[in-house]
């Protein structure tokens, strides 16, 4: 395998929003930058084919309070599991981010005024403001390169360089065998939410997933086998839209959602409404699955009664969200939704924890940052907080001392893991390794949990792990880069199973048969997890506001 050193100032890992964000901010800030991206910035992550919400305070429409607009975002955004001061910071800075994104080119008015909908319940404040998002990430990425950001496309970063500090990262080009060293004085993970660790919706189609299939928690594990602190790994996130055809963009959705007996499923819309959408889905995450196995069901989204305006106006921006495929397949199939109510699902399980970052983007690890969803938050979070680190890593680069370049351990044995991979001409395929993987979490950490399910799960979790790790083959670069993506979520894994052993109640729905109360001892406390020897420790900690 060849080798290649790259240095850096600033290393921005991931080319999301989040990562652009802060590859454009930092260098702004005279840092020297460079963005890898395991896919291609133009398209990659779960923004790649668009995205039309934008968590957002804006004075000219809300007013000079913000305050309302934090509050409203704390409760249906971060809740309990984020301090007050984070989305406080988030709301300050959105308007500043939002403007700098229609200078820019991406269209966040609509027909001239800044327009809320979605995401909202009748007579609560709105935070949701629609944007036209279809190309945001072309505009981001010539942004990034107009200031002088190196962009590395099909470069997976898959470990992180310690001495004291991070220091950088070890990446494989996704075409060719290639290994690329990272030095850098500091780093900002921005890979995404985290995929493919549950089956998908349609098992038979691992791909079909609500969010890029690509974002499988990358950022997550490195950070993890790095020593950083993890949150919430234990609360699942479940979404919902079109049954089999998943994808997200069920706020965008102008309809009542209803039962077979054409009644409203939820209290709130009783006739279709875009402003409000139906939110009952927001509040009541598991509403379809709930309807089919207790006889209720199925539900339907219908659209039937709407005006002209408002189907035109939902078709506008079911194409900024992502869903041209969609749409593509209504259209190929014949199928009006002002005729034809759609069936709904509840999608598979996600993580909804992630990486412990703070109000400034910083990591528990000195030179290390994180942005967007290394810790769920959606577009807004993720453009906000990824300039929040840019600023911050540039300004820490700045003070840190240059070190000389020097052969690592570490790199040497993860080179040595790579040829391992690469050389085998017989083993098990990522694919098996990661359909064994989506298995084992939904029979023994999936809705059901109780501790000798876990302690089982946990076990035969940690087989699969060493036999993984002993015969994982790849036939190319392009496997390799999914073979490492399968390490990365049972990294994951392990973690979520530690976490779901230490979290003894039952909490938002997902909890432990064998503690099916919610404890108030752990009220406003957030669960900790890090790597310590071999294993993962966790560690109860009060979230301040």
């Amino acid at each position: 395998m060849n080798e290649k050193t790259v240095e850096a100032d600033v290393l921005c890992i991931g080319g999301g929003i989040a990562g652009l964000m802060a590859a454009i901010r930092a260098r702004e800030a005279g840092a020297k930058v460079v963005l890898a991206d395991k896919a291609n910035t133009l398209r990659s992550g779960s923004a790649g084919t668009g995205c039309d919400h934008f968590r957002a305070y804006i004075p000219e429409f809300h007013g000079p309070d913000i305050e309302p607009v934090v509050e409203e975002v704390w409760h249906s955004q971060a809740g309990w599991t984020r301090p007050k001061q984070f989305v406080r910071t988030w709301m300050e800075r959105s308007f500043e981010i939002a403007s700098l994104w229609d200078r820019w080119g991406i269209p966040m008015k609509y027909k001239g005024r800044w327009e809320f909908a979605g995401h909202t319940f009748p007579g609560r404040p709105f935070t949701a403001l629609k944007y036209s998002g279809q190309n945001l990430k072309p505009i981001l990425t010539r942004e990034a390169r107009k200031r002088g950001v190196e962009i590395i496309n099909r470069m997976m970063v898959f470990d992180l360089l310690r001495e004291g500090g991070i220091v950088g990262a070890i990446g494989v080009d996704t075409r060719a065998d290639r290994l690329i060293t990272f030095l850098a004085k500091s780093v900002i993970l921005g890979t995404g939410g985290c995929v493919r660790l549950y089956s998908a919706t349609t098992p038979g189609w691992m791909f079909n997933r609500a969010d890029s299939p690509h974002t499988t928690g990358d950022g997550r594990a490195m950070a993890y086998r790095a020593g950083a602190e993890l949150v919430n790994m234990e609360i699942p996130m479940r979404w919902a839209g079109p049954k089999y055809f998943a994808r997200c963009g069920k706020g965008t959705w102008v309809g009542v959602l209803r039962d077979p007996y054409d009644r409203p499923v939820g209290p709130f819309v009783k006739k279709p409404n875009r402003r409000y959408g139906d939110p009952v889905s927001d509040s009541y995450k598991s509403l379809f699955e709930d309807y089919t196995r207790s006889g209720k069901g199925p539900v339907y989204m219908d659209c039937g009664s709407i005006s002209p305006e408002d189907y035109h106006y939902m078709m506008y921006w079911m194409s900024h969200e992502g869903n041209t495929g969609l749409l593509g397949h209504l259209k190929e199939q014949g199928i009006d939704l002002r005729k034809t109510p759609i069936e709904f699902m509840t999608y598979e399980m996600t993580t909804r924890g992630g990486i412990y970052f703070n109000h400034r983007a910083e990591t528990s690890l000195k030179g290390l940052y994180a942005a967007g969803d290394e810790y769920f938050g959606g577009a807004s979070c993720a453009a906000t907080f990824g300039w929040i680190a840019g600023e911050n890593a540039a300004d820490y680069a700045k003070k840190a001392e240059d070190r000389a370049m020097r052969r690592r351990k570490g790199v040497e044995r993860k080179k040595a893991l790579l040829d391992e991979i690469r050389q085998r001409e017989s083993g098990e395929t990522w694919q098996e390794v990661n359909i064994a993987l989506n298995q084992t979490m939904a029979d023994y950490a999936g809705p059901t949990r109780y501790e000798s399910l876990l302690e089982a799960g946990s076990n035969h979790l940690q087989r699969l792990k060493k036999k993984a790790h002993g015969n994982l083959m790849a036939r190319n670069p392009h496997e390799l880069m999914h073979c490492l993506e399968v390490l990365n979520l049972l990294d994951i894994g392990e973690v979520i199973f530690a976490a779901v052993r230490q979290r003894e109640e039952t909490r938002e729905k997902y909890g432990r048969l064998d503690y099916p109360f919610t404890n108030p001892m752990l009220d406003g406390k957030i669960l900790i997890c890090k790597k310590k020897g071999e294993k993962p420790v966790t560690e109860w900690r009060e979230v301040k506001g």
